[in-house]
């Protein structure tokens, strides 16, 4: 071919690319989803999982304290030697908590027989989840696991736990629906108490896991996957650590 010719279609091919696929580029700079989509995109490992780092020490999860439905004292340490799965909700929610509840349902109905596994939900409107609306709510979506305990107690210490404890966003926003906003995500802890997860394609730990998309669902509006099966998966190669 003529090289004319073939510098005039190379010319022709980067100004469409130039046209169609910069300013898409562009857009998904401005609005952050290039690094929110792509880090939570994970691909299957076979290798054990990830700690979570904060300044180069591993996070562990903060000592805590809370009542839970059965009106019983609840801490950090009844959790020590068992692997579990950490939320943030509230059962007014009228929104994500009850596709996160279900999909917590699930992976309980999924280590039925396992005697090391547990959860726990912490209510970020403990005024009014008490233990007998807790009670109510367990009840109804079919929480049966011992080591499964909704806790409420101290309202700024909640918060405190879920924003800086374990750094998963939780605040009162009257335009939310509900009053309340938080993120949907998942935090795995191992036997010691230390946060863990996957990682993501580059290599860097995923941290939380997303709990408002079932997997019936696939997907939610924004393109996000759902994680509760690599979930499920990295919860039982704990168990096996």
């Amino acid at each position: 071919m003529n090289k004319k010719y073939t510098y005039v279609w190379v010319s022709l091919i980067v100004l469409i690319f130039g046209i169609i696929v910069v300013p898409i580029i562009v857009d998904r700079l401005k609005s952050g989803t290039i690094v929110d989509m792509d880090r939570m995109d994970t691909v299957p490992q076979e290798k054990g999982l990830s700690y979570v780092l904060l300044n180069d020490v591993k996070r562990k999860v903060p000592s805590f304290q809370f009542i839970n439905q059965d009106s019983l004292l609840i801490s950090d340490k009844d959790y020590i030697g068992k692997v579990y799965v950490a939320e943030f909700f509230f059962t007014s929610c009228p929104s994500i908590c009850p596709l996160m509840t279900e999909n917590l349902v699930e992976l309980q109905n999924h280590f039925k027989d396992e005697p090391d596994f547990g959860v726990a939900s912490f209510t970020i409107t403990p005024d009014y989840d008490t233990p007998k609306v807790l009670k109510r709510y367990a009840e109804k979506y079919g929480i049966t696991d011992m080591d499964w305990h909704l806790l409420t107690g101290n309202k700024e210490a909640v918060y405190d736990l879920a924003n800086s404890g374990f750094n998963i966003f939780a605040a009162e926003m009257p335009d939310a629906p509900g009053g309340f906003e938080h993120s949907g995500l998942f935090a795995l802890i191992d036997r010691q108490g230390y946060i863990r997860s996957r990682l993501d394609k580059f290599g860097n730990p995923i941290v939380y896991y997303r709990g408002a998309i079932t997997r019936e669902m696939g997907e939610n509006d924004h393109g996000e996957k759902e994680q509760i099966s690599i979930l499920q998966e990295d919860i039982a190669k704990l168990l096996n650590e």
